[in-house]
């Protein structure tokens, strides 16, 4: 995975993979063909990863951080509350929300394929579908959240939750200090894409 810097000696290794590849050529036979157009692909691609997601996920977040009785009804029934707020469909049907505190952290894999809740967090960063990942994070939770820099006191338990087609996870990251008095636009600023999967920390202000 890219925050496993053991093989970057390899003389293939900024290649893209094999099925990188395969999509690129694909990608250029359907244009030569005018099957699809690439502008509207770049724009779909964009709408995911920035637009449609993560920002869904920080704004629950940052609900969550800024309003106690939204947070409560969140971890009691996330797929409910999200959908009130717009945020469901494809691969969003069934979502629980799990809390990072002082004594817990969590981390999110799907350990079969790459289950992920794309309506809140939109298109899945490339390591996450990674076999050293979905392998690894299981066994050796803390080891591979050094390797994303995140470093926790050794009396913080970390739990690791297995995404599945049936529920998906979203990670509330610990609201950062120094944080307070902002609003929730402010407050999403802070919240990125690897903390609502627990492999990253929120950003301080």
């Amino acid at each position: 995975m890219p925050h496993d810097h053991s093989d970057h000696d390899h003389p293939h290794a900024l290649l893209p993979p094999e099925p990188a590849l395969r999509v690129k050529a694909l990608e250029r036979l359907l244009t030569r063909k005018g099957l699809i157009d690439p502008a509207a692909l770049d724009e779909i691609i964009d709408t995911y990863e920035n637009r449609i997601g993560p920002r869904n996920g920080a704004e629950v977040v940052a609900r969550a951080w800024s309003d106690p009785e939204f947070r409560v009804a969140l971890l009691e029934d996330a797929t409910a509350v999200v959908a009130e707020m717009g945020f469901f469909g494809r691969q969003g049907e069934h979502v629980v929300a799990v809390e990072n505190t002082d004594e817990l952290h969590n981390i999110v894999v799907c350990t079969l394929c790459s289950c992920y809740p794309w309506p809140l967090l939109g298109i899945p960063p490339g390591w996450y579908k990674s076999d050293a990942y979905r392998a690894r994070v299981v066994r050796e939770p803390r080891k591979v959240l050094a390797e994303f820099g995140v470093e926790l006191p050794e009396e913080t338990a970390v739990r690791v939750w297995d995404s599945t087609a049936e529920v998906r996870y979203l990670v509330i990251p610990q609201r950062p200090a120094g944080s307070e008095g902002l609003d929730v636009d402010a407050l999403s600023d802070l919240v990125t894409r690897d903390s609502m999967i627990g492999t990253g920390l929120a950003k301080a202000p």
